[in-house]
């Protein structure tokens, strides 16, 4: 057991680290702190038992099919954690119990908006992609087009939505172990690369699938202890717990009612469809869809997801309210002004000491880290497949290229993307990295869903029309994110922003989708006709599955 000193220096240096995480601040000012010897054991615990689960998965992973998607043996349940275990982040444990603890019942947005583009997966993608797909989700937008065109805006998609997620974790781990450990910043960064290098490299999906299933039970389990202490507490009456809240909390009943956490009306709008939409574009999110055996067993992913995740927001609810109880009343958690220590961003963490002590802080440092780690190593698969399938097996080489070379590609494709994510991480240092991950979902709701929607549901879209709307929503997302607030005041350091809003998904989605329509219905070539007279086709194997298992095994 480490000492009540090293303990709060800890506490300390965590706080500084997430609120700087949340808040998307300045993170290479931070030094390195005294070390949390307790959450280096579990961590180190945590590294070795997933090594070992890769080790197992290596000799499992023979072919193209092995490494993209386990070989498509992974059961609906498993898939659904492993999902749930994508998408439960760090950022969103620690993010959305902050704006609870502060703003109360309208910090929920952030929950509402992630976990509602849950049912869009489930009615219109998740059975029609494992019947469509193989690998990638550009083998269900390019099913009836020309291929090349689509595999490389799809690539291209998702290389940018990979790039930009993966800078934020690089630099986000690299940042937290370097003050949770002592460790140089560049170390930190190397360390978080060579491992995920090393889970991806052997074990591809299927040890990555088993790293996001633990570390989601992880997850589950400590935010379940931290809900079920709060909860006791108050006779497992979530009443009492709001009604000592409000006698608590500076903003007293208005942190029971709707607020004004965004202001503006369209930003509201514009932000919720970022959220909402981009969840069904993310490509990281989608290639699950393709490591179960059947189009029954994606509908069980998307379920058991959806269920873990709500349940995991529900119980950032109560750790935020727990928060307002627990840690905003106990003066260790404070500084010398009064002001909660690390700011309200880590009132999660603060809470995690209140109610389980060093050991349980160790626990959730781990946990913290796990979820980082199994989010990159996830992203760098989606890469490396959208490299190696969609453009060298596909687009290069024309459908031609043996399973072997293709998994060849795949694997240096890891290393480079890798090595890459490294040299940024460490290069990204000091910049904002908050605009990133919002970047990314922008993208992924402007981009790549609205050619998902429109190939598979629409019958006169067409290669041209997919193509250029496609490559409008990317650029328009990416062009109108960098001069908001987030970039050209925040870090380019510009005076006003040339785009008022907080986020780009509305205006980006809207050109994306009118673009696909605009550009398909003046499309009057003749590989238009070739586009639409596939439909019927797509359609018969979408709905009913019939010659799917045919494809996957080939």
């Amino acid at each position: 057991m480490i000492s009540r000193k090293s303990s709060c220096a800890a506490l300390a240096l965590w706080a500084a680290a997430g609120a700087a995480l949340a808040a998307g601040a300045d993170l290479g000012q931070a030094d390195k702190q005294a070390t949390n010897w307790t959450a280096i054991l579990m961590f180190g615990a945590f590294v070795v038992f997933t090594l070992f689960i890769t080790k197992w998965a290596a000799a499992k992973t023979k072919s193209a099919a092995d490494f993209y998607t386990a070989g498509g043996g992974i059961t609906g349940f498993q898939n659904g954690l492993a999902i749930a275990g994508d998408y439960m982040s760090a950022a969103s444990f620690l993010g959305i119990s902050a704006a609870v603890f502060l703003n109360g019942y309208d910090g929920l947005i952030y929950a509402i908006g992630f976990l509602v583009g849950w049912p869009i997966i489930t009615f219109l993608m998740a059975e029609r992609l494992r019947n469509l797909g193989r690998f990638t989700f550009a083998d269900v937008a390019a099913y009836r087009f020309k291929q090349a065109p689509i595999r490389i805006f799809s690539a291209s998609g998702t290389l940018v939505v990979v790039a930009f997620y993966l800078i934020a974790q690089m630099v986000g781990a690299g940042q937290l172990i370097k003050l949770l450990f002592g460790l140089e910043y560049w170390i930190a960064v190397v360390l978080v690369g060579s491992l995920m290098m090393i889970y991806v490299l052997f074990g591809g999906m299927t040890a990555t699938t088993w790293v996001q299933i633990i570390k989601a039970v992880m997850l589950l389990a400590g935010a379940s202890f931290m809900a079920f202490v709060v909860l006791a507490q108050y006779n497992f009456s979530p009443e009492a717990l709001f009604a000592s809240s409000v006698d608590i909390h500076a903003k007293k009943e208005a942190i029971m009612g709707p607020g004004t956490f965004i202001k503006d009306p369209i930003s509201a709008i514009s932000f919720g469809m970022a959220l909402m939409f981009g969840t069904a574009g993310l490509p990281h999110i989608l290639m699950r869809f393709f490591t179960v055996p059947s189009a029954k067993e994606a509908r069980k992913s998307v379920f058991w997801a959806t269920t873990w995740i709500a349940y995991f927001y529900v119980l950032t609810f109560i750790i935020g309210f727990g928060a307002i109880v627990l840690v905003s009343t106990n003066p260790e958690f404070k500084d010398a002004a009064g002001k909660l220590l690390g700011g309200n961003n880590m009132a999660a963490i603060h809470l995690a000491k209140a109610v389980g002590g060093d050991v349980f802080l160790g626990f959730i440092s781990a946990v913290a880290f796990a979820t980082i780690l199994a989010v990159v190593a996830g992203l760098t698969l989606s890469g490396a497949s959208a490299v190696s399938h969609d453009l060298y097996a596909t687009v290069f080489k024309k459908g031609k290229a043996s399973s072997a070379s293709e998994l060849r590609v795949s694997r240096l494709t890891t290393v480079a993307l890798g090595v890459i994510a490294v040299a940024l991480g460490i290069l990204f240092e000091k910049q904002n990295i908050a605009f990133m991950v919002s970047l990314a979902f922008a993208i992924a709701a402007s981009a790549n869903f609205p050619v998902l929607f429109m190939s598979v549901l629409w019958k006169d879209c067409t290669t041209r029309g997919a193509t250029i709307g496609g490559f409008l929503g990317l650029g328009t997302a990416v062009g109108l994110t960098l001069v908001s607030k987030s970039v050209w005041v925040d870090v380019l350091g510009h005076t006003d922003a040339l785009f008022p809003y907080a986020s780009p998904a509305l205006f980006s989605m809207t050109a994306g989708f009118v673009g696909i329509w605009l550009f398909s219905i003046l499309d009057k070539s003749p590989r238009a006709r070739l586009d639409r007279a596939g439909y019927e086709s797509q359609q018969m194997r979408s709905e009913t599955g019939i010659g799917a298992a045919t494809a996957a095994a080939h």
